[in-house]
């Protein structure tokens, strides 16, 4: 079951936010373990498009970078390394995530990274009024105004970064 909670039990993420002064609603479910974005929209009932996933990418000269799509889609490499200006960016392998971010898979968002990577949230976002992302846990979802998002994450910008999956 979901619930929103109030205060209680914060992460990095959500106390960035509250020094910021940037409103937000934070929701939990229960997860033993990791599971797909898909799978905790449906678990709070939430519509596929307005929720987002954080994916970490290298470049070529060592550079990591952040970003943020729709969970149903997936990521143009092509697209995302233009959007900041490389020749080209790779998926980081999943034993990186942690040692890298500080956060673990199912739990990654680009607000409170140990290291701050330049951010990217797809464009798709700008349709809605407010988008979910990770709080900084698994088991953890934070409702914000995209444009907030963008405050939040380190040089964070909007851009045109995925396809749909199969194309």
């Amino acid at each position: 079951m979901a619930r929103k909670e109030k205060g209680e039990n914060k992460t990095n993420a959500m106390r960035i936010l509250d020094r910021a002064g940037i409103a937000y609603e934070h929701f939990s479910y229960e997860c033993d373990e990791f599971v797909d974005g898909a799978a905790t929209a449906d678990m709070l009932g939430l519509p596929h498009e307005q929720v987002f996933k954080t994916l970490i990418t290298v470049a070529q000269d060592g550079q990591h970078y952040a970003f943020v799509i729709p969970i149903d889609l997936e990521l143009d490499l092509k697209k995302c390394a233009k959007s900041v200006g490389a020749k080209s960016v790779a998926m980081i392998h999943q034993k990186d995530l942690f040692p890298l971010t500080g956060y673990v898979r199912g739990g990654c968002t680009a607000i409170g990274m140990k290291k701050n990577f330049i951010t990217r949230l797809d464009q798709s976002a700008k349709a809605f009024e407010r988008i979910y992302v990770s709080g900084g846990r698994v088991g953890c979802q934070i409702r914000l105004a995209p444009e907030s998002y963008l405050r939040a994450a380190w040089k964070a910008e909007y851009a045109d970064l995925t396809r749909k999956p199969s194309e």
